[in-house]
C-alpha cells in the first residue's frame, strides 16, 4: 500500500497539475517509486482517433517522465471546460464512485507513494442528479491528507482562509500549503505567506516561482508530508 496526498487548490487555474508535476518529479528523482492519479478531469481534447486526451495527466506524465498510461491514471475525463458534474452531464454520463475506487486500488498496488489531484477548488461537484458526489466525497472516502495550491499574489489569504476553513469543519487533515506564482519580489507575495501561516495555522511547505522547473524541498521533507 503506498502513502497518499491529495493536491487540492483554491480555485480553478491556481496550479494544481503543476504542483503536482514538481512534487511527483522531484520525488522520482529522490528514487522514490511514485505515480500521480486525477480521479475526473474536464477540458480536454480529443485526438485524431477519437480518444480522450486528458491534459493535467498528459502534462504530469511527461513532465515527470512516468510510464503508465493514462487509463491507469484516470478514472473520468470530460471534453467541455465546465464543472464536472456539468461536464459529464453534456456526454450524458455520471461519474460513479465504485470505478474510482477501483482505479486507485490499482494504481496503489504499483507504487510506493502517489499524488492525487482533485478538479476545480474546494467546494465542486463531481455529480449532482439522483445521486450527488462532491470533491470532499472524493477526498473522505480516500482518506487522504490535502495540500492547498493557491495563487501566491492577491487575493490568496481570503481563499487559502476559506479552503482551510470548510476542509477543518468536514474532517479533513491540512498538512500545509504551497504558494505558487510566487515573487520573492513582491510584497504582496511575502505578507501573503506570512499572513496565511498566521491566521491559519498553515504550514507554507514551498514558495514556487512561475515557471519553476524543480521544487526547492529536500528529501526528508518531502517524506514527512507523506506521514
Amino acid at each position: 500500500m503506498s502513502k497518499k496526498i491529495f493536491i487540492l487548490g483554491t480555485g480553478t487555474d491556481v496550479g494544481k497539475s503543476y504542483i503536482s508535476a514538481l512534487i511527483v518529479k522531484k520525488m522520482r528523482e529522490f528514487g522514490l517509486n511514485t505515480s500521480y492519479f486525477k480521479p475526473v478531469s474536464s477540458g480536454n481534447l480529443i485526438d485524431d482517433n477519437g480518444e480522450i486526451i486528458p491534459l493535467d495527466v498528459k502534462f504530469v506524465r511527461e513532465f515527470s517522465k512516468i510510464e503508465l498510461s493514462y487509463s491507469q491514471m484516470s478514472a473520468y475525463n470530460f471534453i467541455k471546460p465546465y464543472s464536472p458534474h456539468l461536464s459529464a452531464k453534456n456526454e450524458n454520463k455520471s461519474v460513479n464512485m465504485d470505478i474510482i475506487i477501483s482505479k486507485f486500488k490499482k494504481l496503489d498496488e504499483i507504487c510506493n507513494f502517489m499524488v492525487v489531484e482533485g478538479a476545480g477548488g474546494a467546494i465542486c461537484p463531481l455529480r449532482y442528479d439522483d445521486k450527488k458526489i462532491m470533491l470532499l466525497d472524493l477526498v473522505k472516502t480516500l482518506n487522504l491528507s490535502v495540500i492547498i495550491v493557491s495563487d501566491a499574489t492577491l487575493g490568496a489569504i481570503n481563499q487559502t482562509g476559506l479552503t482551510s476553513f470548510y476542509l477543518r469543519q468536514n474532517g479533513v487533515n491540512i498538512k500545509g500549503a504551497i504558494l505558487n506564482n510566487f515573487d520573492e519580489n513582491c510584497p504582496i507575495c511575502i505578507d501573503n505567506k506570512k499572513m496565511i501561516n498566521e491566521l491559519f495555522g498553515l504550514k507554507i511547505l514551498s514558495c514556487v516561482k512561475r515557471d519553476e522547473l524543480s521544487l526547492d524541498i529536500s528529501k526528508n521533507e518531502i517524506l514527512d508530508i507523506f506521514n
